[in-house]
């Protein structure tokens, strides 16, 4: 390939430069080297150039003492170029030793002022043709751009800007400000700094904050107090390479985070210093400390800045208020978002909607969710089962969580029993029964298929509306898919028939649930006597009690209450209560006072009007 000729090429240019002072490439770090122009990192393409040199160890020296003397780090970085003229090595896609290409093969590479090599860039080809100059600017813009066009790169641009590069970063300076950086003490940093005459440059700062293992209040020390004797320092590209590193520090203090804040506040005012992605990185890093406000006031601080928020601006400052549950002071930055239209993705959607569903505001989240389907942006189903059930729980919104409904389909549908299930019990709460057989019915034909608790609500609530016919229907539906009423739903239709004084259609009920039930509720056996009661049929409801005694149930004391209260006032039968008060001692069970009270009332009353019926005849 033309790339791997033109690098040979390069490396053949390269022997005739000027050796600068001897560098060791231990001194430095393992993503930045002395070609690499200032302060824009090399596109990721053109890194492989350098790195795969320095990785490889036959690169440096065909002999074995060059090889010692670079294991060993005394060997100079740019020994290479005199013991190899030819790259090897299989990961950077160069070819062997073997495979140089002499210079007298391309003659119009070769000067003939100098009667050194040098790169003509106005046209190469090789199964592709590239015209025109490229510099190392344009090579990055296209680079982010995705551009594949730009693969040139001019010796100008390499060669001559490593010569400047290593010329304006003096290692030596760099050494001592690593050292200082990271054992000195905050206190000790700025009069440390004063003591040692730096040259300070864009690309020197660049590379300070790059330097591994330095606390962050040295890193952010060390640029306020650059900024300040040399203004020039100050890049976009060195507030994010700050801003990283500070991040990247393994036990960040709050105050550590303000201190970068309150710099980032500072130099924020002049434009071009700041970017959304760099923001973000520091909004990020309060949300980790749980400062919902500092990330909130960084959020109101773009427009100042001069910068865009973006979906990831917005979903880090809405998680940061959700984690101390500022659910108000969250709502204005969600309806920014809505209205520039930058949602993040599904699963950050379906977040904010849980957010706002937990904090009961779920009108507010359920306008996210429109919005997002509205961009075809669509939150996971678990996120929508949540609000559907926050909408069914709220009177208001239950009508809105039946039209959500319909978002369901294909195998959703088929495991959407909960959301199904929770707008039918919000239907049946707001007594919209129309609704709710409708959705039940609905269920029963192209499903999720009903379980006992969806049809328990629709019957229960048939039942206290005295829809009995309904509610009869809807079990016998029930019993027809294979689903046994429990004792409950058998509960809830008897009170529905005692309630109407049809004690009979009662227990009728009342007689099924024992044929079908192992055991039945003293609720059951309550529901019968109080019906019994209120028709006067004392009767039948000492009855029940006896069956309730001989089913291993014993009553308590509301039932003993309610017979005895009904005996004495409707039956003026004090000596029946008798009895029941002797079963009630006997059980261990207390009759209050009050009920014990109308007992003897009941039977002085008889003993007056026993009396005065004898004196009456006796007169």
């Amino acid at each position: 390939m033309w790339r791997s000729k033109a690098a040979r090429v390069f490396l053949l240019r390269s022997s005739s430069i000027p050796r600068p002072p001897r560098l060791l490439l231990s001194q430095f770090p393992s993503n930045t080297l002395p070609q690499i122009p200032h302060p824009t990192p090399f596109p990721s393409k053109w890194m492989l150039l350098i790195t795969s040199h320095r990785q490889d160890p036959r690169f440096f020296s065909s002999g074995s003492e060059a090889a010692s003397r670079e294991e060993d780090g005394t060997g100079s970085s740019f020994d290479f170029v005199e013991s190899r003229k030819a790259a090897v090595d299989q990961n950077s896609g160069f070819g062997d030793e073997s495979d140089a290409i002499p210079m007298d093969s391309y003659p119009s590479l070769v000067s003939e002022e100098s009667g050194s090599s040098s790169l003509d860039f106005g046209e190469v080809k090789e199964n592709s043709e590239v015209e025109g100059e490229s510099s190392l600017s344009s090579l990055w813009e296209d680079s982010v751009r995705g551009d594949d066009s730009a693969d040139i790169l001019t010796p100008e641009d390499t060669v001559g800007g490593a010569e400047d590069e290593v010329a304006e970063i003096d290692m030596e300076q760099l050494e001592k400000v690593q050292s200082l950086l990271q054992s000195t003490s905050q206190e000790q940093l700025k009069s440390g700094l004063n003591n040692m005459d730096l040259s300070l440059s864009e690309a020197f700062v660049a590379r300070i904050l790059q330097i591994p293992l330095v606390p962050a209040a040295n890193l952010v020390g060390f640029f306020r107090w650059a900024s300040r004797n040399d203004n020039s320092v100050k890049s976009s590209r060195n507030v994010e390479l700050l801003v990283n590193g500070v991040s990247s520090c393994a036990e960040l203090s709050k105050m550590e985070a303000y201190m970068l804040w309150d710099l980032v506040k500072e130099i924020g005012c002049e434009r071009g210093l700041l970017n959304t992605q760099t923001l973000n990185q520091l909004i990020a890093i309060l949300w980790k400390l749980g400062k919902a406000r500092a990330c909130l006031e960084i959020f109101n601080k773009f427009d100042e800045f001069g910068c865009s928020p973006d979906a990831n601006t917005y979903c880090f400052t809405i998680e940061a208020l959700g984690r101390r549950c500022m659910f108000d002071t969250a709502w204005p930055v969600v309806e920014r978002m809505l209205n520039s239209g930058s949602l993040p993705d599904g699963e950050k959607v379906g977040k904010i909607i849980i957010f706002f569903c937990r904090g009961k505001k779920v009108k507010e989240a359920h306008l996210v969710y429109l919005k997002a389907k509205e961009n075809k942006i669509y939150p996971p189903s678990s996120c929508l089962e949540v609000l559907v059930g926050g909408l069914s729980r709220n009177d208001e919104t239950v009508l809105i969580a039946l039209e959500l409904l319909d978002d369901y389909s294909g195998k959703f549908l088929k495991y959407a029993n909960r959301p199904f299930a929770s707008v039918v019990q919000g239907l049946c709460r707001t007594k919209n029964l129309h609704e709710a057989k409708k959705l039940l019915m609905r269920m029963v034909d192209s499903g999720p298929a009903p379980g006992n608790a969806v049809f328990n609500y629709v019957i229960t609530a048939l039942s206290k509306a005295g829809e009995m016919e309904d509610a009869i229907a809807l079990m016998k539906v029930m019993d027809s898919r294979g689903l046994r009423p429990d004792v409950y739903m058998y509960s809830v239709i008897m009170s529905g028939f005692a309630k109407g004084g049809l004690m009979d259609e009662a227990y009728k009920i009342f007689c099924e649930a024992r044929k079908r039930l192992p055991k039945l509720s003293a609720v059951t056996y309550h529901i019968l006597i109080r019906g019994y009661c209120k028709m006067e049929e004392f009767e039948k409801a000492l009855e029940c009690l006896k069956e309730m005694k001989e089913d291993g149930l014993q009553p308590n004391t509301d039932e003993y209450n309610k017979m005895i209260q009904s005996l004495c006032l409707k039956a003026l039968d004090w000596r029946t209560a008798e009895k029941l008060l002797e079963e009630m001692k006997e059980s261990g069970l207390y009759l209050k006072g009050i009920t014990r009270s109308l007992i003897a009332a009941i039977k002085e009353l008889e003993e007056e009007e026993i009396q005065s019926k004898g004196a009456s005849l006796q007169a």
